[in-house]
C-alpha cells in the first residue's frame, strides 16, 4: 500500500541533509559551546554559523536571533517577556484564530487582570486592518498576530499591520511558524519587533526553534540561569539541533521557489479534483491569499475524525479541524470563528503538502477520497437515503 503524508503543517519529514549535518555533533563535536577550551570553541563556531543561516532566511542580523526549544517557547518568550517588562496589567491585542501557543498565553494574562482584545475574522478568515488600528490604545503593550494560519493557510497582512503598530509606538510580535520557509519573509522590509519560527515545520528536527528580536526591543527572559543566548535564554545550547535548524533554513531558501510553484500546483490539483468529485464540499479560508501548500476542505454531513480514520486505512495522513475533548466532538476555534455552517464545520479536513510530495501522491488521494466520502455519507443520519 502506498503511503502519502499530507500533514506537513503539523510536522515535516527531517531532510536527509539536515540529519547528515547533525550527526557529527552527537559524537565528534560534543563540547559545550560556552567553554573556553578547544572542545567548546570548535563547537561554538558551528552555532554561530547556524545563527547566521537562520538570520539569512528572514533578513535579520545574526545577533538578533535567539535559539529556543520550539515555536511555543518562542511565542511565550515574546508575549510574557514584553508584558513582564512593561509591568502592571497592560493591554494585549491578538486574533481569535491564533495558535494555542499564543492564544492560551494571552488568555492567561487576561485571567491575571490584563485587558486582551481578540480581533475577529470574516468568513474567509481575514482580519480587518481598520479594526486593528482602532483596537490599539495608550495601554497597549503588545500586538501579537500570526503571519499565516496553521489550519486554513490564510495569510494575514503583517506587512501592512506592522507599520500601523510601529506608528502607534507599540511592540509587534508575529508567530511566523507556518510561513517561514514557504514564502519570503524579510524583517528589514516588514518592521515586526519579534518573530517566532520552529525547526520541525521546515524539515528540521523537533525540539528546536528560534525567535527574532529586533535590536532595542525590551523583554524579560523566560528562562533565567546562565549567560547563554546573550542573557535572553539560559540553558546549555542544544548544538546538534541548532546545527540542524541552520541547515534546514539553508535548504528552505534553496527550495522556496519549488514551494511556490510545483507544490502550489499539486495543492490546486488536489483541491480542484476533490471539489469536482465530492459533492457538498467547500474550501475554508482565503483561496486568493494563503500558503502554497495548504487547503482546508469541509465535507458536509460527516465527521472529520471518521474521514481521517478511513484515509489512514489507505495510507493517507491528513488532519482534522475537530478535536475530541471530554467525549464531545467540537470544531476547531478557527473554523468556528469563520462561521462555517454546523453541517460542514465538523467535517473540516486539512491537507498540507511539502516539497517531498509527488504527482503520484496526489493522484492516490484523488482516487480514494470520493470513496471515503461516499462510504461515510452512506452511514450518516443527516444524509437523505
Amino acid at each position: 500500500m502506498k503511503n502519502v503524508y499530507l500533514d506537513n503543517n503539523a510536522t515535516t519529514q527531517v531532510a536527509p541533509e539536515v540529519i547528515e549535518a547533525m550527526m557529527p555533533f552527537f559524537s565528534e563535536y560534543w563540547g559545550n559551546p560556552s567553554s573556553m577550551h578547544t572542545f567548546g570553541g570548535q563547537v561554538k563556531r558551528y552555532v554561530d554559523e547556524a545563527r547566521a543561516s537562520v538570520a539569512g532566511l528572514i533578513g535579520a542580523q545574526p545577533e538578533e536571533i535567539y535559539f529556543t526549544s520550539c515555536g511555543s517557547e518562542s511565542d511565550n518568550m515574546a508575549i510574557r517577556g514584553v508584558v513582564e517588562a512593561v509591568g502592571g496589567r497592560p493591554h494585549i491585542v491578538t486574533s481569535c484564530v491564533e495558535h494555542p501557543a499564543v492564544l492560551s498565553v494571552c488568555r492567561y494574562f487576561k485571567n491575571a487582570g490584563c485587558e486582551v482584545t481578540e480581533l475577529p475574522v470574516d468568513a474567509r478568515g481575514r482580519l480587518d486592518l481598520e479594526l486593528l488600528e482602532e483596537s490599539i490604545n495608550r495601554d497597549t503593550a503588545l500586538v501579537t498576530i500570526m503571519w499565516a494560519n496553521n489550519e486554513t493557510g490564510t495569510i494575514f497582512p503583517i506587512p501592512e499591520m506592522a507599520p500601523l503598530v510601529k506608528a502607534a509606538g507599540k511592540v509587534m510580535h508575529t508567530d511566523a511558524v507556518q510561513i517561514v520557509g514557504k514564502l519570503p519573509v524579510n524583517v528589514q522590509e516588514v518592521p515586526v519587533d519579534m518573530l517566532s519560527l520552529s525547526g520541525h515545520k521546515l524539515h528540521g528536527p523537533k525540539g528546536i526553534g528560534a525567535i527574532y528580536i529586533r535590536k532595542g526591543t525590551k523583554l524579560n527572559p523566560l528562562i533565567i540561569g546562565g549567560h547563554q543566548e546573550r542573557g535572553k535564554r539560559a540553558g546549555t545550547e542544544n548544538v546538534p539541533y541548532i546545527v540542524g535548524l541552520g541547515r534546514a533554513c539553508e535548504l528552505a531558501r534553496e527550495y522556496m521557489e519549488d514551494e511556490q510553484t510545483r507544490v502550489a500546483r499539486l495543492r490546486d490539483k488536489l483541491e480542484a479534483r476533490i471539489l469536482a468529485t465530492c459533492p457538498d464540499t467547500r474550501v475554508n479560508g482565503d483561496p486568493d491569499n494563503r500558503l502554497p501548500n495548504t487547503t482546508n476542505i469541509s465535507f458536509e454531513f460527516i465527521e472529520g475524525e471518521a474521514i481521517l480514520l478511513l484515509l489512514d486505512q489507505v495510507g493517507i495522513a491528513a488532519s482534522s479541524g475537530s478535536a475530541c475533548t471530554s467525549g464531545s466532538l467540537e470544531p476547531s476555534h478557527v473554523i468556528r470563528a469563520m462561521g462555517v455552517p454546523f453541517t460542514a464545520a465538523h467535517g473540516s479536513t486539512r491537507f498540507s503538502l511539502s516539497r517531498y510530495n509527488t504527482e503520484e501522491d496526489i493522484d492516490w488521494v484523488i482516487e480514494h477520497m470520493p470513496r471515503v466520502v461516499d462510504r461515510l455519507r452512506q452511514m450518516s443520519p443527516f444524509v437523505k437515503k
